[in-house]
Protein backbone atom coordinates (compact mmCIF):
# COMPACT_ATOMS: atom_id res chain seq x y z
CA UNK A 1 0.00 0.00 0.00
CA UNK A 2 1.24 3.47 -0.92
CA UNK A 3 -0.04 6.76 0.12
CA UNK A 4 1.40 10.16 -1.50
CA UNK A 5 0.62 13.66 -0.10
CA UNK A 6 0.49 15.59 -3.40
CA UNK A 7 1.14 19.16 -1.53
CA UNK A 8 0.49 22.68 -3.61
CA UNK A 9 2.20 25.67 -1.66
CA UNK A 10 0.61 28.64 -3.38
CA UNK A 11 -2.89 26.72 -2.53
CA UNK A 12 -1.61 25.34 0.49
CA UNK A 13 -3.80 22.38 -0.74
CA UNK A 14 -2.85 18.43 -0.32
CA UNK A 15 -4.27 16.13 -2.87
CA UNK A 16 -3.64 12.22 -2.25
CA UNK A 17 -2.53 9.37 -4.14
CA UNK A 18 -3.36 5.97 -2.89
CA UNK A 19 -1.97 2.69 -4.44
CA UNK A 20 -2.37 -0.89 -3.30
CA UNK A 21 -1.82 -4.19 -5.84
CA UNK A 22 -1.79 -1.92 -9.28
CA UNK A 23 -5.35 -0.39 -8.15
CA UNK A 24 -4.61 3.34 -7.51
CA UNK A 25 -7.04 6.36 -6.33
CA UNK A 26 -7.02 10.32 -6.20
CA UNK A 27 -8.85 12.28 -3.80
CA UNK A 28 -9.15 15.58 -4.66
CA UNK A 29 -6.96 16.23 -7.50
CA UNK A 30 -5.77 19.59 -8.67
CA UNK A 31 -7.15 21.20 -12.51
CA UNK A 32 -3.93 19.69 -14.45
CA UNK A 33 -4.44 16.02 -13.89
CA UNK A 34 -1.39 14.53 -16.37
CA UNK A 35 0.98 14.10 -13.14
CA UNK A 36 -1.84 11.44 -11.67
CA UNK A 37 -1.85 9.83 -14.86
CA UNK A 38 2.02 9.62 -15.02
CA UNK A 39 2.36 8.31 -11.75
CA UNK A 40 0.18 5.47 -11.93
CA UNK A 41 1.64 4.36 -15.67
CA UNK A 42 5.24 4.55 -13.94
CA UNK A 43 4.25 1.76 -11.23
CA UNK A 44 1.79 -0.17 -13.85
CA UNK A 45 -1.38 0.61 -11.83
CA UNK A 46 -4.84 1.85 -12.94
CA UNK A 47 -6.73 4.53 -11.85
CA UNK A 48 -9.85 2.98 -10.43
CA UNK A 49 -11.75 6.11 -8.81
CA UNK A 50 -11.75 9.83 -8.13
CA UNK A 51 -12.93 10.68 -5.29
CA UNK A 52 -14.11 14.54 -4.08
CA UNK A 53 -14.91 15.07 -0.64
CA UNK A 54 -16.98 17.99 -1.09
CA UNK A 55 -17.61 20.83 -4.01
CA UNK A 56 -14.39 22.75 -3.57
CA UNK A 57 -14.79 26.68 -3.00
CA UNK A 58 -11.03 27.35 -3.15
CA UNK A 59 -10.04 25.81 -6.46
CA UNK A 60 -11.47 23.87 -9.61
CA UNK A 61 -10.66 20.35 -8.93
CA UNK A 62 -9.36 17.98 -11.91
CA UNK A 63 -12.11 15.32 -10.91
CA UNK A 64 -13.48 15.82 -14.67
CA UNK A 65 -10.89 15.92 -16.80
CA UNK A 66 -8.96 12.52 -15.18
CA UNK A 67 -12.23 10.60 -15.24
CA UNK A 68 -12.61 11.07 -18.52
CA UNK A 69 -9.02 10.62 -19.41
CA UNK A 70 -9.01 7.45 -17.36
CA UNK A 71 -12.49 5.89 -17.26
CA UNK A 72 -12.19 5.82 -13.37
CA UNK A 73 -15.81 6.78 -11.35
CA UNK A 74 -16.11 10.50 -9.81
CA UNK A 75 -17.34 9.52 -6.39
CA UNK A 76 -18.93 12.16 -4.09
CA UNK A 77 -20.83 11.31 -0.27
CA UNK A 78 -24.57 11.92 0.25
CA UNK A 79 -26.29 14.82 -0.94
CA UNK A 80 -23.88 15.64 -3.91
CA UNK A 81 -25.66 16.80 -6.95
CA UNK A 82 -23.79 16.99 -9.78
CA UNK A 83 -24.06 18.20 -13.48
CA UNK A 84 -22.04 15.63 -14.61
CA UNK A 85 -21.88 11.60 -14.29
CA UNK A 86 -20.98 10.98 -10.96
CA UNK A 87 -21.29 7.87 -8.20
CA UNK A 88 -23.05 9.53 -4.79
CA UNK A 89 -21.98 6.99 -2.17
CA UNK A 90 -24.04 6.03 0.67
CA UNK A 91 -23.01 6.98 4.22
CA UNK A 92 -20.90 3.66 5.20
CA UNK A 93 -20.39 2.26 1.22
CA UNK A 94 -16.86 0.59 1.16
CA UNK A 95 -14.85 0.53 -2.27
CA UNK A 96 -12.26 -2.00 -2.54
CA UNK A 97 -8.75 -0.90 -3.77
CA UNK A 98 -6.35 -3.68 -4.58
CA UNK A 99 -5.85 -4.80 -0.78
CA UNK A 100 -7.06 -1.89 0.85
CA UNK A 101 -10.77 -0.56 1.60
CA UNK A 102 -12.04 2.65 1.47
CA UNK A 103 -14.90 3.83 3.32
CA UNK A 104 -17.11 6.49 3.19
CA UNK A 105 -17.92 8.81 6.25
CA UNK A 106 -20.28 11.84 5.52
CA UNK A 107 -19.52 14.38 7.74
CA UNK A 108 -21.87 17.64 6.63
CA UNK A 109 -20.98 21.37 8.29
CA UNK A 110 -17.99 22.84 6.00
CA UNK A 111 -20.84 21.89 3.34
CA UNK A 112 -23.60 19.34 3.15
CA UNK A 113 -22.29 16.88 1.31
CA UNK A 114 -18.70 16.99 3.02
CA UNK A 115 -17.45 13.61 3.63
CA UNK A 116 -14.37 11.79 4.89
CA UNK A 117 -12.43 8.93 3.41
CA UNK A 118 -11.09 6.21 6.02
CA UNK A 119 -8.64 3.80 5.03
CA UNK A 120 -8.66 0.56 6.21
CA UNK A 121 -5.76 -1.87 5.34
CA UNK A 122 -5.42 -5.20 4.54
CA UNK A 123 -5.76 -6.44 8.35
CA UNK A 124 -9.17 -4.61 8.62
CA UNK A 125 -7.48 -1.56 11.02
CA UNK A 126 -8.14 1.73 10.15
CA UNK A 127 -5.23 3.71 9.50
CA UNK A 128 -5.88 6.84 7.62
CA UNK A 129 -8.52 9.44 7.11
CA UNK A 130 -8.70 12.08 4.30
CA UNK A 131 -10.36 14.58 6.10
CA UNK A 132 -10.94 17.25 3.11
CA UNK A 133 -12.17 20.36 4.94
CA UNK A 134 -13.82 18.89 7.97
CA UNK A 135 -10.65 18.96 9.90
CA UNK A 136 -7.58 20.45 9.22
CA UNK A 137 -4.35 20.27 11.73
CA UNK A 138 -4.91 22.65 14.45
CA UNK A 139 -8.27 23.58 12.65
CA UNK A 140 -11.91 22.65 11.11
CA UNK A 141 -13.36 23.77 8.47
CA UNK A 142 -15.42 27.37 7.92
CA UNK A 143 -19.23 26.42 7.88
CA UNK A 144 -20.18 29.64 5.86
CA UNK A 145 -19.46 28.47 2.71
CA UNK A 146 -22.35 26.08 1.51
CA UNK A 147 -24.40 27.30 -1.17
CA UNK A 148 -27.75 26.46 0.83
CA UNK A 149 -30.19 29.33 1.53
CA UNK A 150 -32.07 27.78 4.00
CA UNK A 151 -29.41 26.93 6.16
CA UNK A 152 -27.66 29.19 8.62
CA UNK A 153 -23.97 29.17 9.67
CA UNK A 154 -24.90 27.97 12.98
CA UNK A 155 -27.03 25.33 11.70
CA UNK A 156 -23.87 24.47 9.54
CA UNK A 157 -21.64 24.39 12.67
CA UNK A 158 -23.88 22.55 14.65
CA UNK A 159 -23.49 19.78 11.89
CA UNK A 160 -20.00 19.99 12.03
CA UNK A 161 -20.09 19.49 16.21
CA UNK A 162 -21.97 16.07 15.30
CA UNK A 163 -19.82 15.11 12.58
CA UNK A 164 -16.49 15.42 14.18
CA UNK A 165 -18.11 13.64 17.59
CA UNK A 166 -19.89 10.73 15.81
CA UNK A 167 -17.84 10.04 12.92
CA UNK A 168 -14.16 11.21 13.00
CA UNK A 169 -13.53 11.54 17.34
CA UNK A 170 -14.56 7.78 17.77
CA UNK A 171 -11.97 6.57 15.29
CA UNK A 172 -8.58 5.13 16.99
CA UNK A 173 -6.02 7.72 17.91
CA UNK A 174 -3.44 6.48 15.23
CA UNK A 175 -5.25 7.40 12.82
CA UNK A 176 -3.57 9.32 10.53
CA UNK A 177 -5.20 12.47 9.38
CA UNK A 178 -4.51 13.72 5.93
CA UNK A 179 -6.62 17.28 5.18
CA UNK A 180 -6.88 18.93 2.11
CA UNK A 181 -5.52 22.03 3.44
CA UNK A 182 -3.13 23.68 5.83
CA UNK A 183 -1.79 26.62 6.46
CA UNK A 184 -2.20 29.46 3.82
CA UNK A 185 -5.68 28.77 2.40
CA UNK A 186 -8.69 30.89 2.99
CA UNK A 187 -11.34 27.61 4.11
CA UNK A 188 -10.08 28.03 7.80
CA UNK A 189 -9.22 30.21 10.23
CA UNK A 190 -6.19 28.64 12.31
CA UNK A 191 -4.85 26.27 10.41
CA UNK A 192 -0.83 24.56 11.21
CA UNK A 193 1.75 24.61 8.77
CA UNK A 194 1.92 21.07 9.44
CA UNK A 195 0.46 19.04 6.73
CA UNK A 196 -0.46 15.66 8.55
CA UNK A 197 -0.64 14.39 12.35
CA UNK A 198 -2.48 11.40 14.31
CA UNK A 199 -6.22 11.93 15.54
CA UNK A 200 -5.16 11.43 19.14
CA UNK A 201 -2.04 14.39 18.78
CA UNK A 202 -5.54 16.40 17.21
CA UNK A 203 -7.79 15.79 20.07
CA UNK A 204 -5.06 17.36 22.57
CA UNK A 205 -4.25 20.51 20.49
CA UNK A 206 -7.22 21.37 17.91
CA UNK A 207 -9.22 24.04 19.91
CA UNK A 208 -12.51 22.49 18.08
CA UNK A 209 -11.54 19.12 19.66
CA UNK A 210 -11.64 19.83 23.24
CA UNK A 211 -13.69 16.90 25.19
CA UNK A 212 -15.24 19.23 27.57
CA UNK A 213 -16.71 21.39 24.72
CA UNK A 214 -20.37 21.78 24.44
CA UNK A 215 -22.00 22.41 20.65
CA UNK A 216 -22.90 26.14 21.54
CA UNK A 217 -19.31 26.70 22.89
CA UNK A 218 -18.01 25.36 19.39
CA UNK A 219 -20.61 27.04 17.41
CA UNK A 220 -19.27 30.05 18.94
CA UNK A 221 -15.69 29.62 18.75
CA UNK A 222 -15.50 28.59 14.89
CA UNK A 223 -17.76 31.11 13.68
CA UNK A 224 -16.23 33.67 15.72
CA UNK A 225 -13.21 35.65 13.74
CA UNK A 226 -14.47 34.30 10.12
CA UNK A 227 -12.77 37.09 7.39
CA UNK A 228 -14.83 37.51 4.48
CA UNK A 229 -14.19 34.46 1.94
CA UNK A 230 -13.18 35.43 -1.23
CA UNK A 231 -15.43 36.60 -3.97
CA UNK A 232 -14.43 33.77 -6.06
CA UNK A 233 -14.97 30.87 -4.34
CA UNK A 234 -18.89 30.64 -5.28
CA UNK A 235 -17.70 30.55 -8.60
CA UNK A 236 -15.34 27.61 -8.06
CA UNK A 237 -18.28 25.86 -6.24
CA UNK A 238 -20.24 25.91 -9.58
CA UNK A 239 -17.79 24.69 -11.50
CA UNK A 240 -16.64 21.59 -9.53
CA UNK A 241 -20.89 21.25 -9.53
CA UNK A 242 -21.79 21.60 -12.71
CA UNK A 243 -18.43 21.26 -14.47
CA UNK A 244 -16.05 23.14 -16.93
CA UNK A 245 -14.04 23.03 -20.34
CA UNK A 246 -10.77 20.57 -20.24
CA UNK A 247 -7.38 21.94 -19.21
CA UNK A 248 -6.55 21.26 -22.48
CA UNK A 249 -8.54 23.68 -24.38
CA UNK A 250 -7.99 26.39 -21.75
CA UNK A 251 -4.00 25.63 -22.51
CA UNK A 252 -4.25 25.68 -25.93
CA UNK A 253 -6.31 29.23 -25.91
CA UNK A 254 -3.84 30.47 -23.77
CA UNK A 255 -0.95 29.42 -25.85
CA UNK A 256 -0.64 32.99 -27.98
CA UNK A 257 2.49 34.14 -28.12
CA UNK A 258 2.48 37.77 -29.20
CA UNK A 259 4.58 40.19 -30.17
CA UNK A 260 4.52 43.46 -28.38
CA UNK A 261 2.41 45.58 -31.17
CA UNK A 262 0.18 42.20 -31.08
CA UNK A 263 -0.06 42.73 -27.03
CA UNK A 264 -1.02 46.48 -27.12
CA UNK A 265 -3.59 45.88 -29.93
CA UNK A 266 -5.37 42.78 -28.02
CA UNK A 267 -5.15 44.87 -25.13
CA UNK A 268 -6.78 48.06 -26.38
CA UNK A 269 -9.05 46.18 -28.43
CA UNK A 270 -10.35 43.58 -25.51
CA UNK A 271 -10.68 45.09 -22.23
CA UNK A 272 -8.12 42.22 -21.51
CA UNK A 273 -6.46 43.15 -17.43
CA UNK A 274 -2.85 43.07 -17.84
CA UNK A 275 -1.51 40.59 -15.18
CA UNK A 276 2.36 41.15 -14.29
CA UNK A 277 3.32 37.68 -12.25
CA UNK A 278 7.15 38.89 -11.76
CA UNK A 279 8.73 39.51 -8.91
CA UNK A 280 7.64 42.64 -6.56
CA UNK A 281 11.20 44.19 -6.58
CA UNK A 282 11.86 44.09 -10.37
CA UNK A 283 8.30 44.68 -11.36
CA UNK A 284 8.64 48.42 -9.48
CA UNK A 285 11.74 49.24 -11.80
CA UNK A 286 9.89 48.62 -14.93
CA UNK A 287 6.16 47.62 -16.29
CA UNK A 288 4.04 48.00 -18.90
CA UNK A 289 1.54 50.74 -17.94
CA UNK A 290 -1.72 49.61 -16.12
CA UNK A 291 -0.63 46.33 -15.62
CA UNK A 292 -1.47 44.62 -12.08
CA UNK A 293 1.62 43.19 -10.02
CA UNK A 294 0.71 39.61 -8.67
CA UNK A 295 4.01 37.78 -8.01
CA UNK A 296 3.95 34.05 -9.03
CA UNK A 297 6.45 34.09 -5.99
CA UNK A 298 3.33 34.71 -3.21
CA UNK A 299 -0.14 33.53 -2.95
CA UNK A 300 -0.53 33.91 -6.54
CA UNK A 301 -3.68 32.38 -7.36
CA UNK A 302 -5.84 33.50 -3.99
CA UNK A 303 -4.67 36.85 -4.99
CA UNK A 304 -5.79 36.85 -8.23
CA UNK A 305 -9.46 35.53 -7.05
CA UNK A 306 -9.41 38.03 -4.62
CA UNK A 307 -8.82 40.97 -6.94
CA UNK A 308 -9.91 39.89 -10.28
CA UNK A 309 -14.05 39.28 -9.28
CA UNK A 310 -14.92 37.90 -13.16
CA UNK A 311 -13.57 34.62 -13.59
CA UNK A 312 -14.41 34.81 -17.54
CA UNK A 313 -12.42 37.96 -17.21
CA UNK A 314 -9.99 38.08 -20.40
CA UNK A 315 -6.11 38.30 -19.21
CA UNK A 316 -3.23 39.03 -20.89
CA UNK A 317 0.02 38.01 -19.45
CA UNK A 318 3.27 39.56 -18.72
CA UNK A 319 5.60 36.75 -16.90
CA UNK A 320 9.31 35.84 -16.62
CA UNK A 321 10.46 34.00 -19.94
CA UNK A 322 9.96 30.11 -19.36
CA UNK A 323 6.88 31.07 -17.12
CA UNK A 324 4.37 31.13 -19.17
CA UNK A 325 3.12 27.88 -18.84
CA UNK A 326 3.13 27.85 -15.36
CA UNK A 327 0.97 30.90 -15.05
CA UNK A 328 -1.98 29.85 -17.11
CA UNK A 329 -1.93 26.39 -15.22
CA UNK A 330 -2.25 28.25 -12.03
CA UNK A 331 -4.74 30.67 -13.11
CA UNK A 332 -6.54 27.61 -14.32
CA UNK A 333 -6.87 26.44 -10.36
CA UNK A 334 -8.81 29.17 -9.52
CA UNK A 335 -11.26 28.85 -12.53
CA UNK A 336 -9.65 31.88 -14.81
CA UNK A 337 -9.79 30.34 -18.19
CA UNK A 338 -9.58 33.24 -20.21
CA UNK A 339 -6.12 33.72 -20.35
CA UNK A 340 -5.71 35.22 -24.02
CA UNK A 341 -1.94 34.93 -24.43
CA UNK A 342 1.43 36.68 -23.21
CA UNK A 343 3.67 38.87 -24.41
CA UNK A 344 6.73 36.96 -25.48
CA UNK A 345 9.81 37.47 -25.02
CA UNK A 346 8.17 39.03 -20.72
CA UNK A 347 8.84 42.53 -20.26
CA UNK A 348 12.36 43.07 -21.74
CA UNK A 349 10.58 42.75 -26.05
CA UNK A 350 8.35 45.25 -24.53
CA UNK A 351 11.51 47.66 -23.27
CA UNK A 352 13.36 46.91 -26.33
CA UNK A 353 10.77 47.83 -28.58
CA UNK A 354 10.43 51.46 -27.05
CA UNK A 355 7.26 51.37 -25.98
CA UNK A 356 6.07 53.74 -22.81
CA UNK A 357 7.13 51.54 -19.78
CA UNK A 358 5.95 52.87 -16.04
CA UNK A 359 7.88 52.60 -12.35
CA UNK A 360 7.07 52.24 -8.53
CA UNK A 361 9.40 54.34 -6.60
CA UNK A 362 10.61 52.27 -3.63
CA UNK A 363 12.73 53.09 -0.80
CA UNK A 364 14.12 50.27 2.06
CA UNK A 365 13.33 50.48 5.80
CA UNK A 366 16.44 52.48 6.58
CA UNK A 367 15.95 55.62 4.07
CA UNK A 368 11.86 55.16 5.11
CA UNK A 369 13.34 55.75 8.79
CA UNK A 370 15.60 59.30 7.92
CA UNK A 371 12.27 60.33 6.04
CA UNK A 372 10.38 60.04 9.10
CA UNK A 373 12.48 61.79 11.04
CA UNK A 374 12.56 64.88 8.70
CA UNK A 375 8.86 65.15 7.66
CA UNK A 376 6.25 66.44 9.84
CA UNK A 377 2.67 64.17 9.93
CA UNK A 378 3.71 61.63 7.16
CA UNK A 379 1.28 59.64 5.91
CA UNK A 380 2.04 55.22 6.30
CA UNK A 381 -0.76 53.17 4.81
CA UNK A 382 -0.33 49.67 5.56
CA UNK A 383 -2.47 47.09 3.66
CA UNK A 384 -1.92 44.29 5.84
CA UNK A 385 -4.86 42.51 7.06
CA UNK A 386 -6.56 43.97 9.91
CA UNK A 387 -5.65 41.51 12.59
CA UNK A 388 -1.66 41.49 11.18
CA UNK A 389 -2.37 45.65 11.97
CA UNK A 390 -3.83 44.97 15.64
CA UNK A 391 -1.25 42.81 16.46
CA UNK A 392 1.50 45.77 15.68
CA UNK A 393 2.22 48.56 13.17
CA UNK A 394 3.27 51.31 12.51
CA UNK A 395 2.66 54.54 15.19
CA UNK A 396 0.54 56.50 13.52
CA UNK A 397 -0.18 54.18 10.39
CA UNK A 398 -3.66 53.70 9.13
CA UNK A 399 -5.15 50.19 7.88
CA UNK A 400 -6.78 49.99 4.35
CA UNK A 401 -6.08 46.12 3.66
CA UNK A 402 -5.24 45.01 -0.04
CA UNK A 403 -8.53 42.64 0.29
CA UNK A 404 -10.43 45.31 -0.09
CA UNK A 405 -8.75 47.94 -2.33
CA UNK A 406 -11.33 48.88 -4.76
CA UNK A 407 -14.09 48.98 -2.06
CA UNK A 408 -11.55 51.82 -0.20
CA UNK A 409 -9.87 53.56 -3.28
CA UNK A 410 -11.26 56.87 -2.17
CA UNK A 411 -9.32 56.43 1.26
CA UNK A 412 -5.95 56.76 -0.62
CA UNK A 413 -5.39 60.53 -0.75
CA UNK A 414 -4.89 62.17 -4.23
CA UNK A 415 -3.61 65.37 -3.26
CA UNK A 416 -1.07 64.48 -0.53
CA UNK A 417 1.98 62.46 -1.05
CA UNK A 418 2.07 58.51 1.49
CA UNK A 419 3.97 55.82 2.39
CA UNK A 420 2.98 52.07 1.35
CA UNK A 421 3.51 49.15 3.03
CA UNK A 422 2.48 45.34 3.73
CA UNK A 423 4.38 42.63 5.49
CA UNK A 424 7.39 41.95 3.39
CA UNK A 425 6.64 44.11 0.14
CA UNK A 426 4.25 41.22 -2.09
CA UNK A 427 1.01 42.46 -1.03
CA UNK A 428 2.01 46.42 -1.51
CA UNK A 429 3.32 46.09 -4.74
CA UNK A 430 0.20 44.79 -5.99
CA UNK A 431 -1.49 47.54 -3.93
CA UNK A 432 1.09 49.90 -6.03
CA UNK A 433 0.40 48.62 -9.56
CA UNK A 434 -3.31 49.10 -8.81
CA UNK A 435 -3.35 52.30 -7.49
CA UNK A 436 -1.03 53.45 -10.20
CA UNK A 437 -3.59 51.96 -12.63
CA UNK A 438 -6.48 54.02 -11.45
CA UNK A 439 -4.00 57.36 -11.53
CA UNK A 440 -2.92 57.37 -8.19
CA UNK A 441 1.13 58.35 -8.03
CA UNK A 442 1.98 60.36 -5.19
CA UNK A 443 2.65 57.72 -2.96
CA UNK A 444 6.46 55.50 -2.15
CA UNK A 445 6.67 51.76 -1.46
CA UNK A 446 8.50 50.63 1.40
CA UNK A 447 10.80 47.48 0.45
CA UNK A 448 11.25 44.65 2.66
CA UNK A 449 7.51 45.85 4.08
CA UNK A 450 6.76 45.79 8.04
CA UNK A 451 9.68 42.88 8.68
CA UNK A 452 12.26 45.23 7.59
CA UNK A 453 10.90 48.44 9.41
CA UNK A 454 10.98 46.95 12.74
CA UNK A 455 14.39 45.98 11.83
CA UNK A 456 15.44 49.40 10.75
CA UNK A 457 14.15 50.38 14.49
CA UNK A 458 10.93 52.55 13.54
CA UNK A 459 8.56 53.52 16.37
CA UNK A 460 5.41 50.83 16.57
CA UNK A 461 2.63 50.30 18.60
CA UNK A 462 3.12 47.49 21.58
CA UNK A 463 2.81 44.30 20.48
CA UNK A 464 -1.02 42.08 20.92
CA UNK A 465 -0.92 38.36 20.84
CA UNK A 466 -2.80 37.46 17.56
CA UNK A 467 -4.25 35.08 19.45
CA UNK A 468 -6.54 37.66 21.58
CA UNK A 469 -7.63 39.37 18.45
CA UNK A 470 -9.98 38.20 15.94
CA UNK A 471 -8.69 36.86 12.64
Amino acid sequence: MKIEQIYTGCLAQGAYYIESEGEAAVIDPLREVQPYINKAQRNNATIKYVFETHFHADFVSGHIDLSQKTGAPIVYGPNAVTGFDAHVAKDGEEFQLGKVKIKVLHTPGHTMESTCYLLIDENGQEKALFSGDTLFIGDVGRPDLAQKSDLTINDLAGFLFDSLRNKVMTLPDDVIVYPAHGAGSACGKNMSKETTDTLGNQKQTNYALRADMSKEQFIKEVTDGLSKPPQYFPQNVMMNKQGYESIDVVMNRAAQALSPEAFEAAANETGAVLLDTRNAQVFNKGFVPNSTNIGLNGQFAPWVGALIPDLKQEILLITEKGQEEETITRLARVGYDFVIGYLDGGFESWEASGKEIDTVESIDATEFATRLASEEAPLVIDVRRPGEFSAEHVDGAINLPLDYIDENLSEFPKDKPFYIHCAGGYRSMIASSILKARGIENFIDINGGFGAIQKAGIKTTDFVCPSTLKK
